[in-house]
């Protein structure tokens, strides 16, 4: 993590130093804090204005659990003179300052990675092939905005090669902000789907705020992408000054995905033109394209993808994304439920519709952020079910939205449940040991707390 001179952060935030701070200027801060409740000894805390609560008031309680250093928005004179402090304009912009010239400092190779869906399974997959020959740092979590990646930047060590940053947005420039703060050497969209179109209004519009990712781009960097989304192909620029990979379905990719089958240990696919055999732990098709874009990022960074590929052996996702869990009914439950868009919840609904299985059980919440579209994409959903070719057997759904499912899908047995409880109960009674069960839905309806109660 950054370790460096209350002096050397008043330059990289371009601040000013109280006569405290001025006193201390070669004490060195260790970590960044902007939570008191979370604070080590010798954080640099920093105090955000929010709209329910002044992070101000706490400058005195994060010295008191040692801080070495705050920065702040109010005037210095008007603060304890005892405490170092160095004001600044934006607490925000600051942290972001003080982010960027700490990884200009560490110097390592970035590979950033946005999408609609499949950004954390790809950034694992990205870590695994690469951590055995470099020293890898990735994403903490889903900090992933403009508070989490600058925070995620200052937990890098002074070593660290290889730093994978995962970028989220919100609204249109939000890529293109997080893109030009980190200059990526390698730059990952993984897909397009329909997260975000009640503010953007169309995937037109997310396909190209998606695309920001290569604004911050190095000249002959490379960008990496999937022909699988047609979206994207009157938008990328060909002509731009770095290198352009693609992997996915699609047969104009320059690796294919080909002949991809669900086993006992996971997924299979093949890679085209290559013919080579990739196995990876996770189950899904989107999770073999997630893995073949992780494997052109290797490539990118030296390694052959034949070798490269072995390490997928060891590969651990973050909890919660096609996650299987074995129930002791010897039922397997596959708990999705992380996040949910229409595009991912097809997919997952793909994928268990392949297994064997004795039951093929769905349990559906909501997808949220919808807005005006949510009547529709989840009709879309129950026409993907109707549609798939699929034989499901038993479909639970839990939310207001998730009633849309429920009410058009051709699925003979289905309940619609208003909470978890009656849920897991009606669930309870048509589990077999040769069960698989889906759980998908949006973060907000938590829908693994099934397993809790079964």
């Amino acid at each position: 993590m950054i370790e460096t001179t209350i002096e050397k952060i008043a330059e990289l935030c371009g601040g000013s130093m109280n006569q405290a701070a001025q006193a201390r200027k070669d004490e060195m801060i260790r970590g960044v804090s902007i939570d008191t409740r979370t604070l080590e000894k010798n954080n640099l805390f920093v105090p955000f204005k929010g709209e329910n609560a002044d992070g101000h008031r706490f400058i005195q309680q994060a010295f008191d659990l040692g801080a070495a250093l705050s920065l702040t928005e109010q005037a210095v004179e008007d603060g304890n003179q005892d405490l170092p402090l160095i004001h600044v304009e934006d607490g925000l912009r600051a942290l972001q300052d003080i982010a960027q010239g700490y990884l200009e400092a560490v110097s390592p190779k970035v590979v950033a990675i946005t999408g609609s869906n499949g950004k954390t399974t790809t950034k694992d997959m990205v870590e695994c092939l690469l951590s055995p020959h470099f020293k890898v740092k990735k994403t903490i979590g889903n900090y992933n905005n403009e508070i989490g990646l600058p925070l995620t930047i200052l937990q890098l060590d002074r070593d660290t090669e290889i730093s994978i940053l995962e970028m989220g947005m919100d609204a249109k420039g939000d890529i293109r902000f997080l893109s030009r703060m980190t200059t990526p050497d390698i730059a990952i969209l993984t897909n397009v789907g329909e997260s975000h179109i009640e503010k953007l209004g169309s995937r037109e519009n997310i396909a190209h705020a998606k695309y920001e990712i290569v604004d911050g781009l190095e000249k002959n960097g490379t960008f990496i992408y999937s022909r699988d989304y047609p979206l994207l192909e009157g938008i990328v620029d060909r002509n731009a000054n770095y290198n352009i990979r693609t992997a996915g379905q699609n047969e104009e990719n320059d690796l294919q995905v080909a002949n991809v089958r669900q086993t006992p240990d996971g997924t299979r696919f093949e890679l085209l033109p290559m013919k080579v055999d990739v196995g990876i732990p996770q189950l899904g098709t989107h999770n073999a394209a997630n893995a073949s874009l992780a494997l052109l990022a290797a490539e990118a960074l030296g390694l052959d993808i034949r070798e490269a590929k072995k390490h997928f052996e060891k590969l651990v996702v973050t909890d919660m994304r096609m996650e299987r869990v074995h129930h002791k009914s010897g039922a397997t439950i596959i708990n999705d439920a992380y996040n949910a868009s229409p595009t991912s919840m097809k997919s997952a609904l793909d994928t268990v519709g392949r297994m064997e299985a004795g039951r093929r059980i769905l349990v559906l919440g909501d997808i949220l952020e919808l807005g005006s579209y949510s009547e529709p994409l989840h009709q879309s959903i129950a026409q993907h079910i109707n549609d798939s070719g699929h034989a499901y057997d038993y479909l639970f759904t839990f939310g207001d939205a998730s009633k849309i499912i429920h009410d058009h899908a051709d699925i003979e047995v289905k309940q619609h449940h208003d909470d978890i409880e009656s849920l897991a109960d009606a669930l309870q009674h048509v589990m077999t040991e040769d069960s698989v069960i889906l759980l998908k839905g949006s973060r907000g309806m938590a829908l693994e707390r099934v397993i809790g109660h079964i």
